[in-house]
């Protein structure tokens, strides 16, 4: 039966002309426009398949696309909440009819759930979201472009770091053994608070000297190894073995750091301005500053794309001070002036 009603609603009951089945939703109760959409569908499904026609698609399609892609990453919980907020506007619409201008004018500026005003950088995790939809829509051969959408302008990257002697001052200010390893290990690695409280003794092979961050904690969903120096081998070897997980505590996966054991070594230490994440940041700063090619870096850190790696750049003179002699002037004494020949005077 080609049309049937599922509680209020008609359905479609299709087979394209490859063979396909499809079931869809007309979205009316009214038999006669259903019946009016199984013509139309039947009708495109026959222009695709024997005119090579573009198939038509709606918005749900593309942003089952974007999930499924997202799947398995760190941030798939939030990518979620994107895909249900753009599926509360756009709803099953066609892609084709979907205007860049459109997409802009939508772009959320509240949270409901929060009760306050959105970041521009959040409102860019939405805009990036529903732009990888289209983008996989163009490989998909759904669609031939993908709508522009400015980006909203964000704050100038925050970039905090601390020197080794101010590190040392934190770890030996933490009350616990647990957090002074946890520290270290993030300092020695640069692994994201995540990535340590995850990692398995599976993910550890201490002869070889790397630890492994898996694709399922990995916040870029792929997997990447955390070359182990003497310190940290060292400090993964105190570690109890009471559990599957490294840092485990009290026999179980830590969740969490201890905010105010952390909270109160910062003021012990007379470190401001400075939180959990920024041991990365000082792990990538202490990196560059030694000669760590930043294409190198950003493999070791996990980092997608070289530009969120070039915010460390300018902590890096090694390229810059070869060239730094060539222009002087306060140099040149009066005494080197005074030792040069004077030009004498031939008569002829």
């Amino acid at each position: 039966m080609p049309i049937l009603k599922r509680g209020k609603k008609y359905w479609v009951d299709i087979s394209a002309p490859d063979g396909e089945r499809i079931r869809r939703s007309t979205g009316t109760e009214d038999k006669a426009k259903a019946q009016e959409y199984h013509d139309k569908l039947k009708h495109e499904l026959w222009q695709v398949a024997r005119l090579g026609k573009i198939p038509d698609r709606n918005f749900e399609d593309i942003v089952v696309l974007a999930l499924r892609e997202a799947e398995g990453q760190s941030c798939f919980i939030n990518k979620q909440i994107y895909a249900r907020y753009w599926l509360s506007v756009f709803g099953d619409r066609l892609i084709t009819k979907i205007s860049g201008e459109e997409i802009a004018d939508n772009l959320p500026s509240f949270s409901p759930a929060k009760r306050c005003k959105l970041s521009n950088a959040t409102r860019n995790r939405y805009r990036s979201f529903i732009m990888r939809a289209f983008s996989l829509a163009v490989k998909s051969g759904w669609v031939t472009t993908v709508p522009h959408i400015s980006t909203q302008r964000e704050p100038k990257v925050r970039v905090r770091w601390i020197e080794k002697d101010q590190a040392r001052s934190l770890i030996s200010s933490l009350e616990s053994e647990w957090m002074k390893r946890v520290v270290s290990f993030a300092l020695l690695t640069g692994a994201r608070k995540g990535e340590i409280l995850s990692m398995k003794w599976e993910s550890v092979n201490l002869s070889r000297r790397i630890a492994v961050v898996t694709a399922d904690n990995a916040k870029s969903g792929k997997a990447r190894p955390l070359p182990l120096n003497d310190e940290a081998v060292k400090m993964i070897t105190s570690c109890n073995r009471d559990s599957d997980y490294v840092f485990s505590l009290n026999g179980e996966q830590a969740n969490q750091i201890s905010r105010g054991e952390f909270s109160r070594a910062l003021n012990r230490a007379g470190i401001t301005d400075f939180r959990f994440h920024d041991l990365r940041h000082t792990w990538a700063s202490w990196h560059v500053q030694n000669g760590t090619p930043l294409m190198m870096l950003k493999e070791m850190g996990g980092w997608e794309k070289l530009e969120m790696v070039n915010k460390y750049a300018h902590l890096s003179t090694e390229h810059l001070s070869k060239f730094s002699g060539i222009v002087t002037f306060l140099a040149q004494s009066d005494v080197e002036e005074s030792s040069k020949p004077a030009l004498s005077v031939v008569n002829y």
